[in-house]
């Protein structure tokens, strides 16, 4: 048996639906608040589908992010393996089905199912160091992005304060300098002096 709960995951209560195996759902579908009581409800239902299965179910829930933070929290405290799928996937398998039927339960059993017909890992939390990693790169690729734009701001209020410049700059040498803003101080410093001839 390759027992597995799906987990619709809303603003402070959840829907469940277990599966035993492919094809075949154990009881009903089932629902839980997110307080004590609840997770204890949910606890329960995940100690009965293991005494029916023989195995630890795997928890399948998709990425609702901090709705989902109660109910992650408490699987990561009694070591149960969960997958958080992205919404896009199951969106996807909901459009493919004939019947277009959007309920919590509906979803739970879905999740489910899906579980059977993708190739998911269950979800690993990331050490400090990735977390870390990744948000540095974000914060360059915003600085890049920045940096770029402000240079395209530049070059076009250059364009408009002095049209004729291109022409002026022509057959000077760019190779010199590493940016813009060096070769147009470096160009008014010797117009200014009258090095250049216009």
């Amino acid at each position: 048996m390759n027992p597995v709960i799906g987990l619709d995951i809303s603003k402070g209560e959840s829907h469940g639906q277990a599966f035993l195996e492919r094809g075949k759902p154990y009881r009903g579908t089932f629902q839980f608040e997110h307080t004590r009581d609840g997770l204890a409800k949910l606890l329960q239902t995940i100690h009965d589908v293991e005494h029916a299965s023989g195995q630890r179910p795997l928890l399948v829930l998709e990425a609702t992010g901090h709705y989902q933070s109660p109910v992650v929290q408490f699987l990561e405290e009694h070591h149960y393996l969960y997958i958080v799928i992205n919404p896009l996937i199951s969106n996807r398998l909901r459009k493919s089905s004939l019947r277009k039927v959007k309920t919590d339960a509906a979803d739970a059993y879905l999740l489910g199912e899906l579980y059977y017909k993708e190739e998911f890992e269950p979800f690993k939390k990331r050490g400090v160091q990735l977390l870390n990693l990744r948000y540095l790169t974000r914060q360059y690729e915003s600085l890049s992005k920045m940096c770029v734009q402000t240079k395209l701001q530049f070059q076009a209020v250059l364009d408009q304060v002095f049209p004729a410049l291109q022409k002026c700059l022509r057959g000077y040498v760019f190779r010199r300098f590493t940016s813009v803003f060096k070769v147009v101080s470096n160009f008014l410093f010797d117009l200014a002096n009258g090095q250049r001839n216009a």
